[in-house]
């Protein structure tokens, strides 16, 4: 019997393929608005919620306690989430090749799916809909429904709360980024799997110690009958 009951899937790069629309589209709002940030700061700080990421470029060019800031990052992020919808209503929702069949083994196998994101709730609802998604998860949380984002652990917890386990060493947590990472070793998870599916490579998430690192979601059925069994 698996020693899992809960696995817990970042969205973009993790189950649904990433070409760069995220980046893409912070590098356009951001440039917009006079805002200074490269693609790999930008890239660095994927996964966590996407005010923050505009927050934090605002306040290292103009000061934290600048008073225009406010409406700068209010005009920037209003400008990142109409480049991002714009991608993603063209066509841009491809799912991991595989992700669907692991989640039906996971199903099979009586171990609940849920999903954390650092996209807003509209964007995320979207996503999951193109993808025939909506009824696959036990929770979808995302970075609009806590305090804090990624890194912080608390989605992981949200999400487990939201899908009645109360055991963090019952749970996976899966991710393409350093953040999923740090964010699953924060939380204490039994297993802190991450994927070289998305933009950050092997090299890269190698650095932040995850528990072990597989090439796609595919993978986890073998992963959980080898390691979590």
């Amino acid at each position: 019997m698996s020693k899992v009951r809960l696995v817990i899937f970042d969205i973009g790069g993790t189950i649904i393929q990433d070409h760069g629309e995220v980046v893409a589209s912070f590098s356009t709002a951001l440039a917009a608005n006079g805002v200074e940030a490269s693609e790999a700061e930008i890239s660095e700080l994927k996964g966590s919620s996407k005010g923050d990421v505009i927050k934090r470029f605002v306040e290292r060019q103009w000061g934290k306690e600048d008073a225009g800031n406010e409406d700068r990052i209010r005009k920037a992020y209003g400008d990142f989430r109409a480049e991002l919808e714009n991608m993603f209503s063209n066509g841009g929702v491809k799912p991991i090749v595989g992700a669907e069949a692991s989640f039906a083994w996971l199903k099979a196998h009586h171990i609940v799916c849920a999903t954390t994101t650092g996209f807003y709730r509209s964007i995320t609802d979207r996503i999951l809909d193109s993808a025939g998604w909506r009824e696959t998860f036990a929770a979808n949380i995302c970075s609009d429904d806590v305090k804090v984002g990624r890194p912080s652990p608390y989605m992981i917890f949200h999400a487990m709360e939201a899908s009645g386990i109360d055991n963090v060493r019952q749970v996976l947590n899966v991710g393409d980024t350093p953040l999923d990472i740090q964010a699953g070793t924060r939380a204490g998870v039994l297993g802190v799997i991450g994927v070289f599916s998305g933009i950050h490579k092997e090299a890269r998430l190698s650095q932040e110690s995850p528990s072990h690192l597989i090439p796609s979601v595919a993978e986890i059925p073998s992963l959980i009958e080898a390691h979590y069994s």
